[in-house]
């Protein structure tokens, strides 16, 4: 199951890194939540893929769940969101200024000197 993980994590990866390189800033902006998603797909796996109790249950359970890994994409989950929140106005505000999501057409006006 980690290995079907890894390869799903590496895909999310190439999709990622080949929506970033991109002109449109609509695309850079879902590629990197798609990073984010792998990222945090191989934080998962790299935590292992094993069942048992809770972690709750104090010394009486014989084998239970690493909380840490959960709670670090947890953590993730959230700074990940506000960084794509703060991408999408940035990127709606600059479409309001000036008509276009081209990263071309946004690096301003070239002058011939």
């Amino acid at each position: 199951m980690e290995i079907l993980m890894c390869i799903v994590a590496g895909l999310l990866f190439a999709a990622a890194v080949y929506l970033m390189l991109s002109k449109s800033l609509l695309r850079i902006i879902i590629g990197t939540g798609l990073l984010s998603h792998g990222t945090h797909l191989m934080l998962l796996t790299m935590g292992g893929l094993k069942t048992g109790a809770a972690p709750v249950l104090g010394e009486h359970a014989s084998s239970y769940t690493d909380p840490i890994p959960q709670a670090l994409i947890l953590t993730a989950i959230v700074i990940s969101f506000g960084v794509t929140a703060v991408f999408l106005v940035i990127a709606y505000r600059a479409y309001q200024e000036l008509g276009t999501d081209n990263m071309e057409q946004l690096r301003g006006m070239e002058t011939d000197d």
